[in-house]
């Protein structure tokens, strides 16, 4: 038996993946869209629930059609490793490496670029300010400037309809993969 990097985890859809050195045929887009519809962003620090699934769909809504399904795809790694605060990652030593390298296996499974292509790079920052005016209490701590608003209006789908909000988006964007997917 080969030995494996770090414990395993149990999926959605009752697999088993080593997040520290998974595997592709351990990747499904079943349990993304799953996982990432039942994560709050800003963790839960937000008026209304609003799921990581919503915030990738959105996102591949308005970039580029040739980069959007990166951006629906861009923080697939999440439903593995979770939902962590931007400013909380650089403290954790080598979480950044950590998700790289499952976001390298999630991306060659599925055939798009990572590291994402610099469109989603930069409206995955600008949307901060979307989400922030819509759905965070206000502050007299000012945020860091993430550029211009993207004009994009939250839906604060439920985690059922994220989900398959999600599995639409992906199945739209890649037709020629045929998951088995039953959601």
């Amino acid at each position: 038996m080969v030995e494996r990097i770090g414990g395993w985890i149990q999926t959605y859809t009752g697999g088993k993946i080593y997040p520290l050195d998974a595997r592709a045929d351990e990747i499904d887009i079943s349990d993304i869209a799953h996982s990432l519809s039942m994560q709050c962003r800003y963790n839960g620090h937000c008026e209304t629930f609003y799921s990581v699934a919503e915030h990738c769909v959105l996102l591949s809504r308005l970039v580029d059609p040739e980069n959007a399904f990166a951006a629906l795809m861009h923080d697939a790694s999440e439903a593995y490793l979770t939902d962590i605060p931007r400013p909380i990652k650089p403290g954790l030593l080598n979480y950044k490496e950590i998700e790289n390298k499952l976001m390298n296996v999630i991306a060659l499974k599925y055939g798009f670029t990572w590291p994402p292509p610099l469109q989603v790079t930069e409206y995955d920052m600008r949307i901060l300010n979307d989400e922030r005016e819509q759905n965070m209490w206000k502050s007299i701590h000012e945020w860091d400037d993430y550029g211009e608003k993207l004009g994009v209006e939250l839906k604060f789908w439920s985690p059922e309809k994220a989900e398959q909000k999600f599995i639409n988006a992906f199945i739209k964007l890649r037709p020629n993969i045929s998951p088995e997917i039953e959601v």
